[in-house]
Order: C-alpha cells, then sequence, then structure tokens
C-alpha cells in the first residue's frame, strides 16, 4: 500500500502533521492584490509575504500529499506516482521545520528554501502523466478513458493547486529581484500587451512545427498592439503557446501532401470591459463532436509521453508537437486561475476555434481546490 509507504519512509509524526494541516482552510489570493500589494516590496512587505507563504503553504501541500494517497484504480501505488508524492511530503517537511519568520534574515532564508522547493517540483506534470501512463498499461483496454472521471477531477484538482503554489512562491520570489524593469510586478506585467505576448508565443509554436515538418502555414494576428492589462505573461505565452502549436499541427499534417497552399492560422484579440478574448481560428479539418470531450482529459494522447523516450525524468525539454497531451486542459486551467476560461468549438471537416477569456478585471479570488 502507498499509505505503507509513506510511513516506511516519513515518520508517523510527520503523517499525522499532514492530515492535521490538510484540513485547515487555504487562504486565496487575488490578482489585483498580489500587484498591489507586490507594488511597494518593502522589508515590512516581504517579511509579511513570507509570513503568510510559512502558514499557506503547507495548508496547500499538505492538501495534495493526501489526495497522492487516496486515488482510485490503484493509481497510487505506481513508482511515478509515489515519486510525487514524496516530493509534496519533503517539501511538508521543510516548511514546517522552519521556525517562526521575525525578521527580514528569517525571511532571505524562507525564500531560498521555497525557491528550492519550486525546483523540487519542477517535473511534477510529466511525471504525474507517466504515473497515469503506468496505470493505463494495466488496465482492460475496453475501459472508456471518458469515464473514468475520478481521475479526471483529482488532476484538475491537482494541477490547478500547482499553478497556484506556484504562483505564490514564483511572486515572492521575484519581489527581491533589485531594479525590476518598468511595470513588472513580480510574475505580473501591469501593462501586458496581449497582443505582444501573443506574437511571440505563435512564433516559438511555428519555429517547432518548421523543425518538426520543414514546413508551416503562416499566422495572422488582429488586434491592437498597444492594448494593455494586467496579466501575467508567462501564463498567456503557455496557453497561446499550446493552442497555435494544436493550430498549425492540424493544418500542416491536413495540407501537407495537397497542392493548395495551407491557409493561416488567425489569432483575433478583442478588449471588453470584463473580459480580454483571444480567438485562434484554424482549417485544419476540426474535431469530431464526439472527440471534443477528450481533448480536455488527460487520460488521452495519441503522443508518446517524453519521459518514456527520456527516462531522466524531463531534464530533457525538447518540446514536441504533440506533447503528452496534457496542453488544452492545462491551459484551460491557466485561464480559470485568474477567473478566465477556455473554450473550443469545432467544425469537423473545415476547423477548429479556441476562444481564450481572460478576466480584465483581476479581482476573482484563486480557485482552491
Amino acid at each position: 500500500m502507498a499509505a505503507k509507504k509513506a510511513c516506511e519512509s516519513f515518520s508517523k509524526s510527520l503523517i499525522e502533521d499532514v492530515h492535521k494541516w490538510g484540513c485547515m482552510k487555504q487562504t486565496g489570493v487575488s490578482l489585483r492584490h498580489m500587484m498591489e500589494f507586490g507594488s511597494k516590496p518593502t522589508d515590512r512587505n516581504l517579511l509579511i509575504s513570507g509570513q503568510f507563504l510559512h502558514k499557506e503553504l503547507p495548508i496547500r501541500i499538505a492538501r495534495r500529499a493526501i489526495e497522492l494517497d487516496t486515488l482510485p484504480y490503484g493509481l497510487s501505488e505506481k513508482p511515478a506516482i509515489l515519486k510525487v508524492r514524496d516530493w509534496y511530503l519533503d517539501s511538508f517537511r521543510d516548511l514546517r521545520s522552519f521556525p517562526e519568520i521575525k525578521d527580514i534574515n528569517d525571511e532571505k532564508e524562507f525564500t531560498q528554501m521555497i525557491k528550492a522547493i519550486k525546483v523540487r517540483h519542477n517535473n511534477v506534470v510529466p511525471t504525474m502523466a507517466l504515473g497515469v501512463q503506468q496505470l493505463k498499461k494495466g488496465m482492460d483496454p475496453k475501459i472508456v478513458y471518458e469515464d473514468l472521471d475520478e481521475i479526471h477531477q483529482f488532476l484538475d484538482r491537482f494541477y490547478l493547486s500547482r499553478i497556484g503554489i506556484r504562483m505564490l512562491i514564483g511572486q515572492h520570489v521575484k519581489l527581491h529581484k533589485p531594479n525590476p524593469a518598468p511595470h513588472v510586478v513580480g510574475y505580473i506585467h501591469t501593462k501586458m500587451s496581449p497582443v505582444e505576448v501573443a506574437k511571440n508565443a505563435s512564433e516559438a509554436a511555428r519555429a517547432i512545427c518548421l523543425r518538426e515538418y520543414g514546413s508551416a502555414p503562416d499566422i495572422n494576428i488582429y488586434g491592437d498592439p498597444s492594448f494593455t492589462f494586467p496579466y501575467v505573461p508567462t501564463h498567456l505565452q503557455l496557453m497561446v503557446f499550446e493552442l497555435v502549436k494544436n493550430s498549425l499541427r492540424a493544418v500542416q499534417e491536413r495540407f501537407m501532401y495537397s497542392d493548395k497552399v495551407a491557409p493561416p492560422v488567425r489569432i483575433i484579440v478583442a478588449e471588453g470591459i470584463e473580459d480580454v478574448t483571444i480567438k485562434i481560428s484554424d482549417e485544419g479539418g476540426g474535431i469530431k463532436r464526439s472527440g471534443l470531450p477528450k481533448i480536455f482529459t488527460y487520460l488521452y494522447s495519441t503522443a508518446k509521453n517524453p519521459l518514456d523516450e527520456y527516462t531522466d525524468l524531463g531534464t530533457d525539454d525538447r518540446i514536441t508537437m504533440a506533447g503528452y497531451g496534457y496542453g488544452i486542459p492545462i491551459s484551460r486551467l491557466y485561464a480559470k486561475y485568474f477567473g478566465g476560461d477556455l473554450q473550443v468549438i469545432s467544425m469537423e471537416g473545415y476547423g477548429t476555434d479556441a476562444y481564450l477569456h481572460l478576466s480584465r478585471l483581476g479581482d476573482s479570488q484563486e480557485p482552491l481546490p
């Protein structure tokens, strides 16, 4: 049993502590709060932020460690999942054994420690993907993966929580950076141009398509490049990159052996009062209506997990066009994290439109699974 293994490598008192902290209430933070608080990174503010994380991070990490031990279908016993569970327990132990933060020197030491925790968890997504693959290998092939709802819901909660933990740690660490660029508050850019970010992300996706296929469809971007709003550029970069990569792959594979010129992928950026919406449209043949729900699941991908090819657990950061099938569901979680959403609408036989909604207001609280 996985629980038994946890007790073998971790003390009984630590496991009890995990269960105690896992029952405590989490505290959500909004983008606006992070931005306003971080705009004045005085020693006093950094101290307050460090003290908040010293209490908040063990609660969030404990919840995930408990869930990792109680997964259905024997998923908790898979070697890759046990590895992730141990990372979470190690991080919980590091946080709990760190003494109370009383002054700025304590806070600096704490910041180094949480920085190391963030690095420890760098490969969680591919390692979890490997665990799910280990589960699938031993399962009856007749099982319909969309029916494994419990696992989908767990992974949604797990990855959403991970986005939050990494945002809180990353934001705190970044606030220590001397002389930040104008309009930059930690991870947040207070005057981010979605058109500029879309341009960078789509160029990166197109470069991969060129490398993999030898050619790539054009990408046309429509929108006002001077329009800006506060957001986290790395989150938007990741979402647009994934969506554009999928569109390029669909168009490229549809028109590879055709006499016709591959039609461009179109990106439209629209600014509303509540939302900024980015639409990514392709003529890559679309997705069957019966297949649409599958694109938001974690158990459906024709792609090979990079960890199967490179067994050094993801130190090779080679990105393929296919990835390991998590791009769309994880992009939706990044959108939801700050109050947005991702919708995909398809016309089978023609193409697909992805609508990425981002909240302009920045005042929605983090969703806390």
